[in-house]
């Protein structure tokens, strides 16, 4: 009897602790933080319980892109955040809003930016909801990373991206480039009147990075790529049908599709990690190779450091969407906006002709590219 009565003082003493934290997280503490920011001035627009103004936002985007973009402009956010400018107009240039339970300020004033950018990098970073939807994804890469993780993080990978190292990346941008040229032009010989070139773009930033980030395997680290975008598309997915808390702990379908995706791409990461280790016991390296992953082996090798070999992973997974999404992007808009204004295309392929004598453009040429240099940051 006794027994019993422990047990259940002590579950309803859980139960209890449960109601209470879910009651803090989700109305007690936005209604705390909501009156402190009143009375600093910055209000915002009314938000729902749970779901915040999430709702409100998908309302306006889904309205602002229900149709296609009469004429190419550059200003597309209107259609693409139609709910910034809304409140921009309604609270002020400084407002916040709320993503379920979790209050975001926004900022549009300059000084206002460089202040907090300057002063608070090291308190400020990705929320625990933020982190939670990109767990199963890229993980605490340094995309995620937040305060004196993300500092120490960003030293480490920083060696990667120095001016010398990505120069010798310049022979795998132009072998990938060639081969996807060749491949659109297969496809125009074959017949094809309309191609879709965001495609042939993100393939060809896929393959530089597999290149870059896993050197001699990037065939496994092509296999990488396709499996995080299933991973990436199946997050998306499950996180807008987490409709109450820990939901994401039940074994639905989008749970356990990311489950075997994610042991997947860590299957082949520890793979390719296994062989850089097997060459260097064996002497036939004495390091573990000067792209990304050979440079965060290298780093994980020395006994005070504090990377660990889930993290080097989720480095890895982190680079290869953080660096290839934006990129893709990017030459898509740049190769659309040459196609809309032929005078200026033909402009620039004088100058290339011109410049590299009808060959392939060297380091050292493009710098001479002045035209090139000039529509690429009068466009972008």
């Amino acid at each position: 009897m006794v027994v019993l009565t422990i047990l259940l003082f002590i579950l309803v003493t859980l139960l209890f602790k449960l109601l209470y934290e879910n009651l803090s997280c989700y109305l007690l503490t936005p209604l705390r933080i909501k009156k402190i920011m009143e009375m600093q001035g910055v209000r915002g627009p009314k938000p729902r319980f749970f779901t915040g103004n999430i709702l409100d936002m998908a309302s306006l985007v889904s309205k602002s892109t229900s149709q296609d973009m009469k004429t190419i402009s550059h200003d597309i956010v209107g259609r693409l955040l139609p709910h910034f400018l809304l409140w921009t107009s309604q609270f002020g240039k400084r407002y916040i809003y709320w993503n379920g339970s979790e209050p975001r300020l926004c900022l549009t004033e300059t000084e206002l930016i460089k202040e907090f950018l300057s002063k608070y990098s090291t308190v400020s970073g990705k929320s625990w909801l933020q982190k939670q939807g990109s767990k199963n994804f890229i993980g605490e890469g340094v995309l995620m990373a937040n305060g004196e993780n993300w500092y120490h993080q960003r030293h480490i990978v920083a060696p990667a991206f120095i001016g010398d190292r990505l120069k010798s990346y310049a022979g795998h941008m132009v072998e990938c480039t060639k081969e996807m040229l060749e491949s659109l032009q297969k496809g125009l010989e074959c017949g094809e009147s309309e191609v879709e070139i965001g495609e042939y773009m993100t393939k060809l930033t896929a393959d530089i990075i597999s290149r870059t980030e896993f050197g001699t395997s990037y065939q496994k680290g092509k296999k990488i790529f396709h499996l995080l975008t299933l991973l990436q598309t199946r997050c998306a997915q499950a996180s807008r049908h987490l409709c109450f808390p820990g939901s994401r702990f039940f074994p639905s379908k989008y749970n356990r599709e990311i489950k075997s995706l994610k042991m997947e791409v860590e299957k082949l990461l520890m793979e390719i990690i296994q062989s850089r280790k097997d060459c260097v016991e064996i002497g036939r390296s004495n390091s573990y190779g000067n792209d990304l992953l050979g440079i965060l082996l290298n780093e994980m090798k020395k006994k005070e450091n504090s990377l660990n070999l889930q993290l080097v992973m989720d480095e890895c997974k982190t680079f290869f969407f953080s660096g290839h999404e934006t990129t893709a992007l990017l030459l898509t808009w740049t190769v659309m906006l040459l196609a809309s204004n032929p005078c200026w295309q033909q402009k620039v392929r004088d100058e290339v002709k011109r410049v590299c004598n009808a060959g392939i453009p060297s380091l050292d040429q493009l710098s001479k590219l002045t035209m090139v240099n000039y529509y690429q940051f009068f466009f972008i």
